[in-house]
């Protein structure tokens, strides 16, 4: 995978990440629908936003020449991710688990830039 795809990838992972943090924090209705139907209480979608926040701007701080914490915060969005996905499926709920299964890609892709 070359510089400009991963580098592309984590700045897609960022703005993807951002946007979602922000629906999070708004209590949109999508994210509040989508964590009941996998089961996840809506008393944890802020701490989730912070989880996402935090890995949002862990990637920023990679961008910026803290390269080691632009890595932890790329595999810290990974796990996160495939708790998500693991949500998904649990709940056999696939009709939208492509959405954090693109984010995981995403998140992947920063772990490779950064590593």
């Amino acid at each position: 995978m070359s510089v400009l795809m991963t580098l592309t990838g984590t700045i897609l992972c960022i703005l993807a990440n951002g946007f979602e943090v922000a629906a999070k924090l708004a209590g949109a209705e999508f994210v509040l629908r989508n964590s009941a139907e996998v089961g996840v209480p809506a008393r944890w979608i802020p701490y989730l936003a912070a989880i996402e926040a935090a890995g949002v701007a862990g990637l920023v701080a990679g961008l910026l020449g803290a390269r080691l914490v632009g890595l932890a915060a790329a595999a810290g969005l990974v796990a996160f991710f495939v708790g998500a996905v693991a949500a998904h499926v649990r709940a056999r709920v696939f009709h939208n688990v492509a959405f954090p299964a693109a984010f995981l890609v995403l998140a992947l892709t920063a772990v490779v830039h950064f590593g």
